[in-house]
């Protein structure tokens, strides 16, 4: 498991190294490199810091929900395993973050099936956190509407169809009919009855707020970045911008988003009248403290990982 993770990780580096090279020449190279001259890197540790709260906000949403679906496990196994998903931060949309219940169930015996619908709410209160922001952003600044409007119907239909039994479980119960699917059925269950759990009001509230908390610290960082380079559209716009562009990345399920974030990001700043140069030199930084901080993070936490427990065996 751990040389495909590698391999994984090392092909989304590739492709970003492709990607921020088609940006450095589409802005000429050059003026980047002297953008960059223009960075105080005397901010980047509270970048840095920023990025890593938000990290830690979502594991308290982790092990919330690993209390939820009855799962014993010690604070600092807890905060290991999530710490070492973030590795995954290059898969679509997070969901190689699965990998986190499969160190779970290493640490614990508890079940994939049981366990690995947390990434799911994790993911349905991210997004809904980041709609928030940007479907405000889009009504005062009236862009992105459509998009956000559409997706945040999805998620509510979404969350509206686990949360009602008399939906999915007919669902389910025809799905057994099925022979591929029907020697799977216990872990269906399995993972429908942690699904609606985790999705019930008080937990789908209480943790898109602590999400809403989580992600406005990376909204935050993106906002003294361009105040770094005299560029004040106000502490809102650099809110909904980010989150406009983390939702576009994640539902195009490209990893981390890369290429359409990174595009969406500084399309919006070029939009404004910023210079091309330094767009792309904004851009660049936050992805770096927030993405690639957060990889470099997973790598450094599942290295502990495998020297307290060994070498991951579940497959």
């Amino acid at each position: 498991m751990l040389k495909k993770l590698k391999q994984r990780v090392l092909i989304s580096t590739v492709l970003a190294g492709i990607i921020y090279l088609a940006f450095t020449i589409y802005a000429d190279f050059n003026q980047v490199v002297n953008a960059f001259g223009n960075f105080n890197w005397l901010l980047l540790p509270f970048l840095l810091l920023l990025s890593f709260l938000n990290y830690y906000a979502r594991f308290i949403k982790w092990d919330y929900y690993l209390s939820i679906v009855r799962v014993e496990i010690k604070k600092v196994d807890s905060f290991s395993t999530f710490m070492s998903g973030l590795i995954m931060s290059v898969t679509p949309a997070k969901l190689g973050e699965v990998l986190k219940s499969v160190l779970v169930k290493e640490i614990t015996g508890a079940s994939i099936s049981k366990t690995a619908p947390i990434i799911l709410a994790e993911r349905i209160t991210d997004f809904l956190s980041l709609l928030l922001i940007a479907i405000t952003g889009a009504y005062f600044f009236d862009y992105g509407g459509q998009i956000t409007t559409i997706t945040a119907i999805f998620f509510i239909v979404l969350i509206f169809v686990i949360s009602n039994k008399r939906i999915s479980l007919p669902i389910i119960n025809f799905a057994e009919k099925i022979s591929f699917i029907k020697k799977y059925i216990h872990n269906i269950h399995s993972a429908y009855e942690s699904s609606y759990q985790l999705l019930k009001p008080k937990p789908l509230l209480s943790m898109t707020l602590l999400s809403l908390i989580a992600w406005g610290f990376e909204c935050l960082g993106y906002y003294l970045i361009l105040m770094n380079f005299q560029i004040n559209f106000g502490l809102l716009w650099a809110f909904f911008s980010y989150s406009f562009s983390t939702i576009l990345g994640a539902i195009s399920m490209l990893p981390g988003g890369l290429g359409l974030t990174e595009g969406s990001l500084t399309f919006l700043l070029v939009q404004n009248q910023v210079s091309t140069d330094i767009a792309v030199a904004t851009t660049f930084i936050i992805r770096v403290v927030t993405l690639w901080f957060a990889v470099l993070v997973g790598i450094f936490s599942l290295t502990l990982y495998q020297k307290n427990y060994g070498k991951i065996k579940v497959e």
